[in-house]
């Protein structure tokens, strides 16, 4: 019944990333990298980003968004033994310490504990493993086709890989969630189990790059550094990764910088009423997408009626040079309610959680 109120609400359009730009301009160090725009989805610039790499500790994204979802945030978490004993870094947790979840998810992604990691993965999972096993359930929701995850904490594991692709679509879904987006643009926290602060870890929002949102880094000896961020200018949001980039950093700026620079929100549809052919419609959201100026004139719609469910008029297709980019339900008129239909095949691929047909 969750997964249906999520798709419910963030199903009314369905937005398919559109042409991707290799620009011979934008070089990066990494050897994957991605520029995604957060609210479409559209890729604006890849480098060989779907193929499946170790990722270190942007691991951690995947283990708060489901801590936060969770609704424990306030509970208290009893330290274990196998958590105290997690190697790699630490907020140096003790053996039976009690300290709320919410703490543990700060510590989790400013100081990238991995003692904290095993600690949520325990207390919200009932276990390591079965914690592991709502990582892979919730990346296959998403659509993280490239993912496993073995771990909450992203040291190195036999299958334990994601791509570029994949950690831009996670990092995109989790900033729409408030709480993660306080957590992961926090500078510092001061958990009143500690004497002191944890500062972020992430450079670029502390001091590098002035429109950054939030993010995370990560490091092993074979992923190499590993970095996920997001940044905003103008109403608009992109998200940013590179995994295995020796020069990280001047990565994701020279990344934001080409991408804000390139392309500018275009409204493709307001959310309210359209008269058309003397009847009115009634368009449930909003739809931003990202263009260059010389794409505007390239945009167009098209109207299919739907003859076979009486909860909605039909859908409205947007095609960017003939390809499609999004699509939109159509109504008779605003519902009065929170608007379910019968139809969950039709909403979870209007979410992107579902396969379209070709």
């Amino acid at each position: 019944m969750i997964y249906m109120i999520v798709i419910v609400l963030a199903g009314v359009c369905w937005i398919k990333p559109g042409p991707v730009y290799s620009e011979p301009s934008l070089s990066v160090s990494a050897e994957h990298a991605v520029l995604m725009d957060a609210e479409s989805g559209r890729v604006l610039f890849e480098k060989d980003s779907y193929t499946p790499s170790l990722i270190a500790s942007t691991t951690k994204i995947l283990t708060a968004i489901i801590a936060i979802e969770s609704g424990k945030m306030d509970e208290k978490v009893v330290v274990s033994d196998r958590a105290i004993r997690t190697e790699g870094s630490s907020i140096y947790l003790t053996e039976g310490e009690k300290i709320p979840l919410k703490d543990l998810v700060y510590g989790l992604m400013l100081r990238s504990g991995n003692d904290s990691a095993v600690a949520i993965a325990e207390h919200v999972g009932g276990s390591l493993e079965g914690f592991t096993y709502l990582m892979n359930e919730k990346a296959a929701w998403l659509g993280m086709e490239s993912s496993n995850f073995e771990n909450p904490h992203g040291l190195d594991g036999e299958n334990h890989v994601s791509s570029a692709y994949d950690l831009a679509l996670l990092m995109a879904y989790s900033m729409k969630n408030d709480t993660f987006r306080e957590v992961t643009g926090s500078s510092s926290y001061k958990s009143e189990n500690r004497t002191y602060s944890w500062q972020n870890k992430n450079k670029l929002l502390t001091m590098l790059y002035d429109h950054t949102t939030g993010g995370k880094t990560g490091f092993t000896k074979r992923a190499g550094r590993t970095l996920v961020s997001s940044a905003e200018k103008d109403g608009m949001e992109l998200v940013a990764v590179t995994l295995n980039a020796p020069s990280d950093w001047n990565d994701h700026e020279r990344m934001y910088e080409w991408g804000f620079d390139n392309f500018e929100t275009y409204r493709l549809q307001e959310e309210g009423y359209r008269e058309a052919h003397g009847q009115l419609y009634y368009f449930p959201k909003d739809i931003i997408f990202p263009l260059r100026e010389s794409e505007k004139k390239n945009i167009t719609a098209s109207f299919e009626p739907n003859k076979t469910d009486p909860s909605y008029e039909g859908v409205r297709t947007y095609h960017l040079n003939n390809e499609r980019v999004a699509e939109s339900f159509v109504l008779d008129k605003r519902p009065s309610q929170p608007w379910f239909t019968s139809s969950l095949s039709f909403l979870k691929r209007m979410a992107g959680v579902g396969p379209w047909s070709t």
